[in-house]
C-alpha cells in the first residue's frame, strides 16, 4: 500500500552548500495511485453524466452557434461578433463533430476535458512533490472543479485554458529538470518550444491564458539564472519557447485573413476587448469580494488546506525547495483572473490549479513532518485521513446538486432567473415552424437560442451588453445592428425580457432610443407568435393562443413573427434612407471603414 522512498529529484534546484539531508517520506504505492485516480475519474464523470443534459447557458450558446458555424464553413466573426480569441470555437467545433451538436455533447466533453486536466496535473504535481501530493491535488482539482459556485458543469472557456496550459508547464519542468541530469549543454530546446506551443494555444482559448505563458518565461529565466546559464543560453531558450508561443497566434492570423474577416477579428479582439476592460477598481474590488466569498463557502476545508500548503516551506523542505515555482504560478494565476477586473465565477477556475497543488503539498509535507518522530510513525496517515474528511464534508454539502437535482434544476440553482431553460422551449418551437434557411434575430444576450434552433442570425450581435455599455463604440454599435436586422429581415424575432441579459437596460441612457426601435421595428412588421415566462411556475404559449395570452410573469421571452405579405418593400426603403443618413454622420460606413 506504501513505502518509504527517497525522492528521485530531492537534490534538483539545490543550493550546493545545503545540508539539509534527503527527507524519507512515506508515499502511496503505484497500485494505489492507479486505483485511486481510477475511481475519482468514474464518480466524477458519473456525476457529469447524469446532468450532461443541463441547458446552456449564454456563453456556452456563444461558442456552441460559433462552432457550428465553423463547421458549416463559416469563419469567425462573419455572422457571430464577439471578442474571444477563435481557440475556444474551433475547440466547440471539435467536440460538436465527435459528440454530437447537442448540449449533452458538449458537456460530454467537458467532462474529458476536466478528466485530463485532473490527470495532467497530478503527472505535474507528483513530478516535483511526489505521489501522494499529486493524488491529493488531482483530487482537490476534481472537487472544486464540479462546483457550482465556479459553474463547474459549464463548458466555460477557462477549462480549456486549463488543459493546455498545465501540459505546457509540465513540459517546461519535464525540460529543466531533463537539462540538470544530462548537463546543460546537451539540453534540448525542443521541450521549451512545445511549452510554447501549449500556452499559446492556452492563450487562443481564452485572452486570460496569456498569463500562464507569462509565468512560463518567468520561471524558465529564473532557473537559468539561478543555475548561473549564459545570457546566450537563457536567450536561446526564451527565444525557442516564444516561437513556440507565437505561432498559435500566428497561425490564425494568417488564416483569417486569407478568410477576409482579419479586420473583424481584430476590432473585436483588440479593439472592443480594450473599451470591455475599463472596469472601475471599487467595482471589481467588489466583484472580487463577492464572487470569491461564494467559492471559498462552497468548499471552506479544501481551501484551507491549500492555505495550509502555502505555509508549508516554514517546515517542508520538499515545499520551500520549489517555493518559487508554487508562489509564481500562484500569483500568475490571480493576475490571470484580473483582466477587466470583473472577476466572474468561471474566472476561478484558472485558480483551481495552483490551489489543488497546494492543498496536495500541505498534505505531502505533513505527512513527511509526523514521518519523523521515531517510533509513532502511524501519525503519518493523520494528513490523509484529515485530507479524506474534508474531501468527503465538501461532497456531502453539495450532494444535492450531484445526486438529486435534475439537469434543469441544476441550471436553475446555479443560475436563478436566466432564462436558459425558455431558450430550449423558445428555439424549439422555431425549429419545428421554420425551414432550414430562415432567419432569426434575438433581441437579448441569449446566442444558446441560434444554436438550438440550427439556424442563422439576422445580425452578428449575439450579446447586447456592448451596445447598452457606456464604450466609444456604443452609438455605432446600435446603428450597424439596426442596419443588419432591418436588410435581413428575419422571420422570427426573439425579445428576451429579462433583465440578466441586458446588464442595465432600465437605466442606461444610451438605451432608450434603441428600445424606442425594437418597439417601433416589432410593431410595424411583427405579430407576436409565442411567449415562454421565465420564473418559479413557467409557462410556454404558441401560435394564435398567444396573440391575446397576458403574461403572469415580469420576465420573458417574446416571439415575434413577420406578418405575411407586408413589409419587405417598405422595410427595403427604409433601410436605404437609414443607410444615406448614416453614412451622412459616419462617412466612414461602420466598424469596419475597409470592408
Amino acid at each position: 500500500m506504501g513505502s518509504y522512498i527517497t525522492h528521485p529529484r530531492a537534490h534538483e534546484d539545490r543550493d550546493s552548500s545545503s545540508t539539509t539531508p534527503t527527507s524519507h517520506r512515506w508515499q502511496p504505492s503505484t497500485v494505489l495511485v492507479v486505483c485511486a485516480l481510477l475511481l475519482l475519474t468514474i464518480f466524477f464523470a458519473a456525476v457529469r453524466f447524469r446532468l450532461r443534459n443541463m441547458p446552456l447557458e449564454r456563453d456556452e450558446g456563444e461558442y456552441a452557434y460559433s462552432g457550428q458555424l465553423l463547421l458549416q464553413h463559416t469563419p469567425p466573426y462573419k455572422l457571430a461578433y464577439n471578442m474571444k480569441l477563435p481557440g475556444i470555437y474551433a475547440a466547440y467545433a471539435i467536440i460538436l463533430l465527435a459528440l454530437g451538436q447537442t448540449a449533452s455533447g458538449i458537456h460530454l466533453g467537458l467532462l474529458f476535458v476536466n478528466a485530463f486536466s485532473s490527470i495532467v496535473l497530478y503527472l505535474l504535481t507528483a513530478r516535483l512533490f511526489g505521489k501522494l501530493a499529486g493524488l491529493v491535488a488531482t483530487a482537490s482539482f476534481f472537487l472544486l472543479s464540479a462546483s457550482p459556485s465556479v459553474m463547474g458543469f459549464q463548458a466555460h472557456a477557462t477549462n480549456f485554458v486549463v488543459l493546455p496550459a498545465c501540459i505546457g508547464i509540465l513540459f517546461l519542468i519535464h525540460g529543466l529538470q531533463s537539462g540538470v541530469q544530462s548537463g546543460l549543454e546537451r539540453r534540448s530546446r525542443w521541450m521549451y518550444l512545445i511549452s510554447g506551443l501549449l500556452c499559446g494555444i492556452a492563450f487562443l482559448m481564452k485572452q486570460h491564458g496569456l498569463f500562464f505563458a507569462l509565468f512560463c518565461f518567468f520561471y524558465l529565466i529564473r532557473s537559468g539564472w539561478k543555475r548561473k546559464q549564459t545570457f546566450r543560453d537563457i536567450f536561446a531558450d526564451v527565444g525557442a519557447m516564444a516561437i513556440g508561443f507565437l505561432l498559435p497566434y500566428a497561425v490564425t492570423c494568417w488564416v483569417l485573413y486569407r478568410l477576409g474577416v482579419f479586420q473583424q477579428f481584430w476590432f473585436w479582439t483588440v479593439s472592443y476587448a480594450g473599451e470591455y476592460s475599463k472596469m472601475g477598481l471599487h467595482r471589481g474590488v467588489h466583484a472580487f469580494v463577492e464572487s470569491f466569498g461564494t467559492i471559498l463557502r462552497a468548499n471552506p476545508t479544501i481551501w484551507l488546506i491549500a492555505l495550509i500548503g502555502f505555509a508549508a516551506p516554514l517546515w517542508s523542505h520538499e515545499a520551500r525547495k520549489y517555493f518559487g515555482f508554487t508562489s509564481a504560478l500562484l500569483l500568475f494565476s490571480f493576475l490571470a483572473l484580473c483582466p477587466g477586473a470583473y472577476f466572474r465565477p468561471h474566472y476561478f477556475v484558472l485558480l483551481l490549479p495552483i490551489a489543488a497543488m497546494l492543498s496536495g503539498i500541505a498534505i505531502s509535507s505533513t505527512t513527511e513532518r509526523l514521518s519523523a518522530r521515531g517510533p509513532h510513525r502511524i501519525l503519518k496517515f493523520i494528513p490523509a485521513l484529515a485530507f479524506l474528511a474534508a474531501f468527503g464534508l465538501s461532497i456531502v454539502r453539495q450532494h444535492t446538486f450531484y445526486f438529486s437535482l435534475d439537469p434543469a434544476g441544476a441550471v436553475q440553482a446555479t443560475y436563478g432567473s436566466n432564462p436558459f431553460i425558455a431558450a430550449v422551449k423558445t428555439a424549439d418551437y422555431i425549429r419545428e415552424n421554420s425551414s432550414d434557411n430562415t432567419q432569426i434575430a434575438v433581441l437579448g444576450s441569449e446566442p444558446e437560442i441560434y444554436f438550438y434552433a440550427h439556424r442563422r442570425s439576422a445580425t452578428g450581435y449575439l450579446y447586447m451588453y456592448s451596445l447598452l455599455m457606456r464604450q466609444k463604440y456604443t452609438a455605432r454599435m446600435q446603428q450597424e445592428l439596426i442596419q443588419e436586422v432591418e436588410r435581413n429581415r428575419p422571420e422570427y424575432v426573439v425579445y428576451v425580457d429579462v433583465g440578466e441579459s441586458w446588464g442595465d437596460r432600465d437605466r442606461a441612457p444610451q438605451a432608450s432610443a434603441f428600445l424606442a426601435w425594437i418597439k417601433e421595428y416589432s410593431d410595424k412588421y411583427y405579430e407576436l407568435d409565442g411567449v415562454a415566462e421565465v420564473g418559479d411556475s413557467p409557462a410556454y404559449v404558441w401560435g394564435n393562443a398567444a396573440k391575446n395570452y397576458s403574461s403572469r410573469s415580469s420576465q420573458a421571452l417574446y416571439l415575434f413573427k413577420r406578418k405575411d405579405g407586408t413589409g419587405a418593400a417598405a422595410a427595403g426603403s427604409d433601410v436605404k434612407s437609414r443607410n444615406f443618413e448614416r453614412r451622412k454622420g459616419h462617412p466612414e460606413g461602420g466598424l469596419y471603414p475597409l470592408i
